[in-house]
């Protein structure tokens, strides 16, 4: 199993569709910086429906050396570039990413990157799940925005076509 680096989407989607439990299931260990922490606590003390990192014990605190200092004029949040920072030093690790700018930038440094679509896919081919779609489904309405092409993309790629609403 590979090891991975997450972001704060990824954690957050994950926990809103109830399958953030596939996360020890898919990587050997999680880290993730305390950026990411500090951004999951930032939402619960505004009360938005986040995961409490400290109650996952399969979650590792790990902080990155340093942050290539081109990145820092980049759109990107304090967890994200944390997180692909971390990725930098550990690059055998796959980076957790949803942010397109995020996902481009890290992958022109050459990283592994998945987003919390590519989880789901992997959860089915791993059988953790038998469909997917209620997953998608419960994505769009938790706040991820997905175009119909997209879903229905992730869809087939899963072996499943959409169901009409």
């Amino acid at each position: 199993m590979p090891d991975a680096i997450s972001n704060t989407s990824p954690l957050v989607y994950l926990y809103r569709i109830q399958a953030i439990e596939w996360l020890p299931k898919l990587f050997s260990n999680v880290w993730v910086p305390t950026a990411v922490v500090e951004e999951l606590k930032e939402g619960q003390r505004r009360g938005f429906d986040v995961p409490n990192p400290s109650i996952y014990s399969w979650l590792q605190i790990v902080d990155p050396r340093a942050t290539p200092s081109e990145w820092l004029s980049l759109d990107l949040g304090p967890g994200e570039l944390a997180a692909m920072a971390l990725a930098l030093e550990s690059r055998t690790r796959v980076v957790l990413l949803d942010d397109l700018l995020a996902r481009r930038t890290a992958q022109a440094a050459g990283l592994m990157v998945w987003g919390t679509l590519k989880v789901l896919l992997e959860a089915k081919s791993q059988s953790l799940t038998v469909r997917i779609e209620p997953f998608v489904n419960r994505l769009s309405e938790t706040g991820m925005w997905l175009s119909e092409e997209i879903r229905e993309r992730i869809l087939a790629l899963a072996g499943e076509t959409a169901s009409k609403a």
